[in-house]
Protein backbone atom coordinates (compact mmCIF):
# COMPACT_ATOMS: atom_id res chain seq x y z
CA UNK A 1 0.00 0.00 0.00
CA UNK A 2 2.69 2.53 0.63
CA UNK A 3 4.56 1.22 -2.11
CA UNK A 4 1.35 2.49 -4.11
CA UNK A 5 1.77 6.28 -2.86
CA UNK A 6 5.60 6.45 -3.50
CA UNK A 7 5.76 4.65 -7.11
CA UNK A 8 2.82 5.40 -9.30
CA UNK A 9 1.88 3.56 -12.28
CA UNK A 10 3.21 5.68 -14.73
CA UNK A 11 6.56 6.20 -15.88
CA UNK A 12 6.71 10.07 -15.31
CA UNK A 13 4.63 10.85 -12.26
CA UNK A 14 3.23 13.94 -11.60
CA UNK A 15 2.26 15.94 -9.21
CA UNK A 16 -1.75 14.89 -10.35
CA UNK A 17 -1.04 11.54 -9.62
CA UNK A 18 0.77 11.93 -6.51
CA UNK A 19 -2.05 14.09 -4.68
CA UNK A 20 -4.57 11.07 -5.95
CA UNK A 21 -2.71 7.92 -4.24
CA UNK A 22 -2.24 10.63 -1.57
CA UNK A 23 -5.75 10.37 -1.48
CA UNK A 24 -6.46 7.35 -2.28
CA UNK A 25 -4.03 5.86 0.17
CA UNK A 26 -4.08 7.78 3.21
CA UNK A 27 -6.97 10.24 3.26
CA UNK A 28 -9.80 8.34 2.21
CA UNK A 29 -8.94 5.15 4.94
CA UNK A 30 -8.80 7.43 7.37
CA UNK A 31 -11.98 9.21 7.09
CA UNK A 32 -13.57 5.69 6.73
CA UNK A 33 -11.76 4.88 9.63
CA UNK A 34 -13.27 7.97 11.70
CA UNK A 35 -16.86 7.49 10.70
CA UNK A 36 -16.64 3.80 11.74
CA UNK A 37 -14.90 5.14 15.03
CA UNK A 38 -18.43 7.79 15.45
CA UNK A 39 -20.69 4.59 14.40
CA UNK A 40 -19.17 2.48 16.89
CA UNK A 41 -18.90 4.94 19.52
CA UNK A 42 -22.44 5.61 18.92
CA UNK A 43 -23.40 1.50 19.08
CA UNK A 44 -21.14 1.02 22.21
CA UNK A 45 -23.11 4.01 24.32
CA UNK A 46 -26.38 2.33 23.04
CA UNK A 47 -25.46 -0.63 24.52
CA UNK A 48 -23.64 0.74 27.90
CA UNK A 49 -27.26 2.51 27.90
CA UNK A 50 -29.40 -0.32 27.50
CA UNK A 51 -27.47 -2.76 29.46
CA UNK A 52 -27.67 -0.42 33.02
CA UNK A 53 -30.71 0.27 33.38
CA UNK A 54 -30.24 0.35 37.08
CA UNK A 55 -27.04 2.04 37.25
CA UNK A 56 -27.18 5.84 36.97
CA UNK A 57 -23.68 6.51 36.77
CA UNK A 58 -23.40 4.21 33.59
CA UNK A 59 -26.81 5.10 31.96
CA UNK A 60 -25.31 8.56 31.78
CA UNK A 61 -21.99 7.64 30.47
CA UNK A 62 -23.90 5.84 27.65
CA UNK A 63 -26.02 8.81 27.08
CA UNK A 64 -22.81 11.20 26.55
CA UNK A 65 -21.61 8.31 24.51
CA UNK A 66 -24.47 8.24 22.57
CA UNK A 67 -24.31 12.00 22.09
CA UNK A 68 -20.83 12.53 21.30
CA UNK A 69 -21.08 9.55 18.15
CA UNK A 70 -24.37 10.99 17.07
CA UNK A 71 -22.07 14.46 16.79
CA UNK A 72 -19.09 12.58 15.71
CA UNK A 73 -21.48 11.15 12.43
CA UNK A 74 -22.98 14.68 12.06
CA UNK A 75 -19.38 16.14 12.11
CA UNK A 76 -18.26 13.22 9.00
CA UNK A 77 -21.71 13.82 7.37
CA UNK A 78 -21.55 17.67 7.13
CA UNK A 79 -17.90 17.64 5.81
CA UNK A 80 -19.05 16.02 2.57
CA UNK A 81 -22.22 18.28 2.69
CA UNK A 82 -20.36 21.62 2.53
CA UNK A 83 -18.44 20.28 -0.08
CA UNK A 84 -21.09 19.27 -1.90
CA UNK A 85 -22.95 23.13 -1.36
CA UNK A 86 -19.51 24.73 -2.18
CA UNK A 87 -18.45 22.94 -5.57
CA UNK A 88 -22.53 23.21 -6.53
CA UNK A 89 -22.21 27.12 -5.67
CA UNK A 90 -18.88 27.92 -7.24
CA UNK A 91 -19.57 24.96 -10.27
CA UNK A 92 -16.11 23.18 -9.35
CA UNK A 93 -16.05 19.96 -11.61
CA UNK A 94 -13.44 17.77 -11.35
CA UNK A 95 -13.83 16.91 -7.51
CA UNK A 96 -15.99 13.51 -6.32
CA UNK A 97 -15.73 13.91 -2.67
CA UNK A 98 -17.58 10.39 -2.51
CA UNK A 99 -15.04 8.26 -4.50
CA UNK A 100 -12.41 11.12 -3.20
CA UNK A 101 -11.09 11.63 -6.98
CA UNK A 102 -9.63 15.04 -7.83
CA UNK A 103 -9.00 15.36 -11.53
CA UNK A 104 -6.47 18.59 -12.20
CA UNK A 105 -6.61 20.13 -15.85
Amino acid sequence: MLMDLLFTNTAYASVDSFVQNINRVIINPIIVFLFALAVFYFLYGLFQFISNQENEEAKTKGKNHIMWGIVGIVIMMGVFTILGVIMKTFNIEGIDPEQGTVQFD
